[in-house]
Protein backbone atom coordinates (compact mmCIF):
# COMPACT_ATOMS: atom_id res chain seq x y z
CA UNK A 1 0.00 0.00 0.00
CA UNK A 2 1.49 3.25 -0.99
CA UNK A 3 0.10 6.62 0.32
CA UNK A 4 1.26 10.48 -0.53
CA UNK A 5 0.39 13.23 1.10
CA UNK A 6 -0.69 16.08 -1.78
CA UNK A 7 -1.68 18.45 1.08
CA UNK A 8 -0.82 18.69 4.46
CA UNK A 9 -2.55 21.79 5.75
CA UNK A 10 -5.36 23.31 7.52
CA UNK A 11 -8.60 25.17 5.27
CA UNK A 12 -7.10 28.08 3.77
CA UNK A 13 -3.58 26.38 3.69
CA UNK A 14 -0.22 28.19 4.47
CA UNK A 15 0.12 30.64 3.72
CA UNK A 16 -3.46 31.74 4.03
CA UNK A 17 -4.29 33.98 1.62
CA UNK A 18 -6.01 36.66 4.04
CA UNK A 19 -3.91 35.92 6.87
CA UNK A 20 -1.09 38.44 8.03
CA UNK A 21 -0.02 36.32 11.38
CA UNK A 22 3.62 35.90 12.13
CA UNK A 23 3.72 32.39 10.64
CA UNK A 24 2.20 33.99 7.48
CA UNK A 25 4.23 36.72 7.05
CA UNK A 26 7.57 35.27 7.99
CA UNK A 27 6.54 33.00 5.29
CA UNK A 28 5.85 35.79 2.41
CA UNK A 29 8.84 37.64 3.62
CA UNK A 30 11.39 34.34 3.32
CA UNK A 31 12.74 35.12 6.96
CA UNK A 32 10.57 31.35 7.88
CA UNK A 33 11.92 28.05 8.48
CA UNK A 34 9.42 25.78 7.27
CA UNK A 35 7.17 24.93 4.12
CA UNK A 36 4.24 26.71 2.32
CA UNK A 37 1.62 23.73 2.17
CA UNK A 38 -1.70 23.10 0.19
CA UNK A 39 -4.70 22.30 1.89
CA UNK A 40 -5.11 18.70 3.31
CA UNK A 41 -5.34 15.30 0.68
CA UNK A 42 -4.42 12.47 0.46
CA UNK A 43 -3.96 9.58 -2.10
CA UNK A 44 -3.60 6.06 -0.94
CA UNK A 45 -2.92 2.78 -4.15
CA UNK A 46 -3.14 -0.75 -2.99
CA UNK A 47 -2.77 -1.72 -6.82
CA UNK A 48 -0.35 -0.24 -8.95
CA UNK A 49 -2.11 2.44 -11.72
CA UNK A 50 -4.90 2.93 -9.48
CA UNK A 51 -5.60 5.62 -6.40
CA UNK A 52 -8.07 6.29 -4.09
CA UNK A 53 -8.70 9.83 -2.92
CA UNK A 54 -9.53 10.21 0.57
CA UNK A 55 -11.66 13.67 0.59
CA UNK A 56 -11.68 16.14 -1.95
CA UNK A 57 -9.41 19.53 -0.67
CA UNK A 58 -10.15 22.69 -2.45
CA UNK A 59 -6.91 23.01 -3.92
CA UNK A 60 -7.54 19.22 -5.60
CA UNK A 61 -7.15 19.96 -9.46
CA UNK A 62 -3.61 21.94 -8.37
CA UNK A 63 -2.74 18.97 -6.60
CA UNK A 64 -3.08 16.78 -9.08
CA UNK A 65 -1.56 18.23 -11.95
CA UNK A 66 1.28 18.01 -9.80
CA UNK A 67 1.78 14.73 -9.26
CA UNK A 68 2.63 12.41 -12.61
CA UNK A 69 0.70 9.47 -11.16
CA UNK A 70 -2.38 10.79 -10.64
CA UNK A 71 -2.27 12.05 -14.33
CA UNK A 72 -4.51 10.51 -17.13
CA UNK A 73 -3.28 7.75 -19.90
CA UNK A 74 -2.47 9.39 -23.36
CA UNK A 75 -5.67 9.53 -25.54
CA UNK A 76 -9.16 9.87 -24.59
CA UNK A 77 -10.47 11.20 -20.91
CA UNK A 78 -9.70 8.60 -18.30
CA UNK A 79 -7.72 9.10 -15.06
CA UNK A 80 -6.33 6.55 -12.57
CA UNK A 81 -8.57 7.95 -10.01
CA UNK A 82 -11.09 4.97 -9.23
CA UNK A 83 -13.14 6.53 -6.17
CA UNK A 84 -13.46 8.95 -3.26
CA UNK A 85 -13.56 8.53 0.22
CA UNK A 86 -14.99 11.53 2.04
CA UNK A 87 -14.67 11.48 6.33
CA UNK A 88 -17.00 14.57 6.52
CA UNK A 89 -19.07 17.01 4.24
CA UNK A 90 -16.94 19.80 5.66
CA UNK A 91 -16.20 22.28 3.11
CA UNK A 92 -12.37 21.37 3.61
CA UNK A 93 -12.98 17.90 2.34
CA UNK A 94 -15.87 18.22 -0.30
CA UNK A 95 -15.19 21.67 -2.40
CA UNK A 96 -12.55 19.45 -4.73
CA UNK A 97 -15.24 17.32 -5.56
CA UNK A 98 -16.42 20.18 -8.14
CA UNK A 99 -12.72 19.91 -9.58
CA UNK A 100 -14.05 16.45 -11.00
CA UNK A 101 -17.30 17.35 -12.70
CA UNK A 102 -15.56 17.22 -16.09
CA UNK A 103 -18.19 14.30 -17.25
CA UNK A 104 -16.23 11.60 -15.90
CA UNK A 105 -18.24 8.79 -13.47
CA UNK A 106 -16.77 9.03 -9.92
CA UNK A 107 -17.17 6.30 -7.32
CA UNK A 108 -17.72 8.43 -3.52
CA UNK A 109 -17.64 6.88 -0.82
CA UNK A 110 -19.65 8.70 2.47
CA UNK A 111 -21.94 7.78 5.36
CA UNK A 112 -25.53 8.31 4.33
CA UNK A 113 -25.87 11.49 6.58
CA UNK A 114 -22.86 13.29 4.50
CA UNK A 115 -24.35 12.11 1.18
CA UNK A 116 -27.68 14.08 2.15
CA UNK A 117 -25.95 17.08 3.26
CA UNK A 118 -24.13 17.27 0.34
CA UNK A 119 -27.16 16.20 -2.84
CA UNK A 120 -30.27 17.64 -0.33
CA UNK A 121 -29.71 20.85 0.67
CA UNK A 122 -26.79 21.63 -1.32
CA UNK A 123 -28.06 21.65 -4.97
CA UNK A 124 -23.93 23.06 -6.43
CA UNK A 125 -22.99 19.68 -5.88
CA UNK A 126 -25.33 17.88 -7.93
CA UNK A 127 -23.00 19.11 -11.01
CA UNK A 128 -21.62 15.54 -10.69
CA UNK A 129 -24.38 13.96 -11.73
CA UNK A 130 -23.88 15.29 -15.41
CA UNK A 131 -22.05 12.48 -16.30
CA UNK A 132 -23.09 9.50 -18.08
CA UNK A 133 -23.51 6.84 -16.24
CA UNK A 134 -23.50 9.83 -13.42
CA UNK A 135 -21.58 9.33 -10.31
CA UNK A 136 -22.02 6.72 -7.96
CA UNK A 137 -22.59 7.51 -4.30
CA UNK A 138 -21.67 4.32 -2.57
CA UNK A 139 -22.39 3.83 0.97
CA UNK A 140 -19.79 4.29 3.96
CA UNK A 141 -20.81 1.84 6.80
CA UNK A 142 -19.76 2.72 10.58
CA UNK A 143 -17.60 0.60 12.27
CA UNK A 144 -17.65 -2.34 9.80
CA UNK A 145 -14.65 -3.63 7.43
CA UNK A 146 -15.67 -4.22 3.86
CA UNK A 147 -13.75 -4.53 0.99
CA UNK A 148 -13.23 -1.31 -1.24
CA UNK A 149 -10.87 -2.63 -4.12
CA UNK A 150 -9.40 -6.06 -5.36
CA UNK A 151 -6.50 -7.17 -7.53
CA UNK A 152 -5.87 -10.67 -7.68
CA UNK A 153 -5.71 -12.62 -4.35
CA UNK A 154 -4.94 -8.66 -2.67
CA UNK A 155 -8.13 -6.56 -1.42
CA UNK A 156 -8.09 -2.90 0.39
CA UNK A 157 -10.49 -3.17 3.39
CA UNK A 158 -11.76 0.10 4.50
CA UNK A 159 -13.50 0.76 7.82
CA UNK A 160 -15.31 4.31 8.46
CA UNK A 161 -14.75 5.05 12.54
CA UNK A 162 -17.15 7.27 14.33
CA UNK A 163 -15.20 10.41 15.78
CA UNK A 164 -17.78 12.52 17.48
CA UNK A 165 -18.01 15.50 15.47
CA UNK A 166 -20.61 17.75 14.24
CA UNK A 167 -21.95 18.69 10.74
CA UNK A 168 -20.87 21.78 9.21
CA UNK A 169 -22.84 25.00 9.64
CA UNK A 170 -23.85 25.31 5.99
CA UNK A 171 -26.28 22.18 7.28
CA UNK A 172 -29.32 23.75 8.47
CA UNK A 173 -30.72 22.59 11.67
CA UNK A 174 -33.70 21.51 10.31
CA UNK A 175 -31.50 18.89 8.36
CA UNK A 176 -29.52 18.17 11.27
CA UNK A 177 -32.29 16.78 13.16
CA UNK A 178 -32.85 14.25 10.57
CA UNK A 179 -29.16 13.25 10.31
CA UNK A 180 -27.25 10.34 12.60
CA UNK A 181 -24.61 12.20 14.16
CA UNK A 182 -22.15 9.88 13.97
CA UNK A 183 -22.28 10.04 10.14
CA UNK A 184 -21.06 13.58 10.99
CA UNK A 185 -16.92 12.92 10.83
CA UNK A 186 -14.87 9.82 10.48
CA UNK A 187 -11.93 8.55 10.45
CA UNK A 188 -10.99 5.57 7.93
CA UNK A 189 -8.85 2.79 8.49
CA UNK A 190 -7.00 0.65 5.16
CA UNK A 191 -6.02 -2.14 5.70
CA UNK A 192 -4.22 -4.47 3.15
CA UNK A 193 -2.71 -8.35 3.81
CA UNK A 194 -1.10 -7.31 7.45
CA UNK A 195 -0.55 -3.66 6.80
CA UNK A 196 -2.98 -1.53 8.65
CA UNK A 197 -2.96 2.74 7.77
CA UNK A 198 -5.64 5.27 10.24
CA UNK A 199 -5.96 8.46 8.70
CA UNK A 200 -8.21 11.27 10.73
CA UNK A 201 -7.63 14.68 10.01
CA UNK A 202 -10.20 16.34 12.08
CA UNK A 203 -10.28 14.70 15.95
CA UNK A 204 -12.95 15.83 18.86
CA UNK A 205 -12.25 15.67 22.61
CA UNK A 206 -15.75 13.61 22.17
CA UNK A 207 -15.03 9.49 22.79
CA UNK A 208 -11.76 8.08 23.01
CA UNK A 209 -12.15 4.64 20.69
CA UNK A 210 -10.28 5.61 17.86
CA UNK A 211 -6.97 5.09 19.95
CA UNK A 212 -7.78 1.42 19.16
CA UNK A 213 -7.22 1.71 15.92
CA UNK A 214 -4.57 3.82 15.84
CA UNK A 215 -2.33 1.26 18.36
CA UNK A 216 -3.15 -1.05 15.62
CA UNK A 217 -1.66 0.47 12.48
CA UNK A 218 1.77 0.84 10.63
CA UNK A 219 1.00 4.95 10.53
CA UNK A 220 -1.55 6.84 11.57
CA UNK A 221 -1.90 10.99 9.79
CA UNK A 222 -3.89 12.71 12.59
CA UNK A 223 -5.54 15.85 13.35
CA UNK A 224 -2.14 18.59 13.76
CA UNK A 225 -4.55 21.25 13.23
CA UNK A 226 -3.45 23.49 16.70
CA UNK A 227 -0.67 23.55 18.84
CA UNK A 228 -3.22 24.54 21.62
CA UNK A 229 -6.88 25.30 22.64
CA UNK A 230 -6.92 28.45 23.02
CA UNK A 231 -4.52 29.39 19.72
CA UNK A 232 -6.47 31.35 17.42
CA UNK A 233 -8.29 32.78 20.32
CA UNK A 234 -4.92 34.52 21.28
CA UNK A 235 -4.14 35.13 17.24
CA UNK A 236 -7.39 36.92 16.32
CA UNK A 237 -8.37 38.31 20.19
CA UNK A 238 -11.52 36.19 19.81
CA UNK A 239 -13.77 33.45 18.25
CA UNK A 240 -14.16 30.00 19.01
CA UNK A 241 -11.06 27.33 20.97
CA UNK A 242 -9.43 24.33 19.01
CA UNK A 243 -12.43 21.59 20.51
CA UNK A 244 -15.03 24.16 20.08
CA UNK A 245 -14.34 23.62 16.71
CA UNK A 246 -14.17 19.73 16.94
CA UNK A 247 -10.19 19.38 16.87
CA UNK A 248 -8.42 18.25 19.78
CA UNK A 249 -4.92 20.15 20.17
CA UNK A 250 -1.80 18.58 20.36
CA UNK A 251 -0.41 20.20 23.55
CA UNK A 252 -1.96 20.67 27.09
CA UNK A 253 -3.93 18.19 29.06
CA UNK A 254 -5.66 15.90 27.91
CA UNK A 255 -4.20 16.77 24.26
CA UNK A 256 -2.96 14.83 21.73
CA UNK A 257 0.91 13.73 22.70
CA UNK A 258 -0.44 13.35 26.53
CA UNK A 259 -3.27 10.87 24.94
CA UNK A 260 -0.88 9.18 22.69
CA UNK A 261 2.24 9.36 24.89
CA UNK A 262 2.80 5.64 25.91
CA UNK A 263 2.31 4.61 22.03
CA UNK A 264 5.59 3.68 20.41
CA UNK A 265 4.91 1.28 17.61
CA UNK A 266 2.97 3.24 15.22
CA UNK A 267 4.29 5.93 12.68
CA UNK A 268 2.26 8.84 13.92
CA UNK A 269 2.34 11.72 11.83
CA UNK A 270 0.57 15.16 12.14
CA UNK A 271 -1.89 16.79 9.65
CA UNK A 272 -4.03 19.33 8.69
CA UNK A 273 -1.73 22.13 10.20
CA UNK A 274 -3.96 25.43 10.96
CA UNK A 275 -1.27 28.11 9.40
CA UNK A 276 -1.43 29.79 12.93
CA UNK A 277 0.10 26.45 14.52
CA UNK A 278 3.62 27.06 15.52
CA UNK A 279 5.00 23.30 14.91
CA UNK A 280 5.22 24.85 10.75
CA UNK A 281 8.44 26.53 11.85
CA UNK A 282 10.90 24.03 12.15
CA UNK A 283 13.03 26.03 14.57
CA UNK A 284 10.50 26.04 16.92
CA UNK A 285 10.28 24.81 20.42
CA UNK A 286 6.83 23.05 19.30
CA UNK A 287 8.30 21.56 16.55
CA UNK A 288 11.22 19.89 18.56
CA UNK A 289 8.81 18.91 21.56
CA UNK A 290 6.70 16.74 19.04
CA UNK A 291 9.83 15.53 17.40
CA UNK A 292 11.13 14.70 20.42
CA UNK A 293 7.68 12.94 21.53
CA UNK A 294 8.27 10.76 18.45
CA UNK A 295 5.77 12.40 16.03
CA UNK A 296 6.58 13.76 12.44
CA UNK A 297 4.96 16.53 10.57
CA UNK A 298 3.54 16.09 7.10
CA UNK A 299 4.31 17.84 4.63
CA UNK A 300 3.12 18.56 0.81
CA UNK A 301 4.76 15.26 -1.66
CA UNK A 302 5.36 13.35 1.56
CA UNK A 303 5.58 9.53 1.00
CA UNK A 304 5.07 6.46 2.44
CA UNK A 305 4.82 2.63 1.91
CA UNK A 306 3.76 -0.23 3.94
Amino acid sequence: MRIKVLGSAAGGGFPQWNCGCANCSRLRRGVFRGRARSQTQVAVSATAGKWLLLNASPDLRQQILADAELAPAQGGRNTPIVGIILTSADADSVLGLLHLREFHPLRIFATPSVRRALTKENSLFRVLERSKPPVVWEELPLGRQFSIERSGKMELFCEAVPLGGTFPDYVSSALKRKLRREEAVVGLVLRQGERQFFMAPSLSSRGEKWKRHVKESNLALLDGTFWSDGELVKVQGGGKTARQMGHLPISGPDGLLEKMEALTKTRRVLIHLNNTNPVLDEESAENRAVRDAGWEVAYDGMEFEL
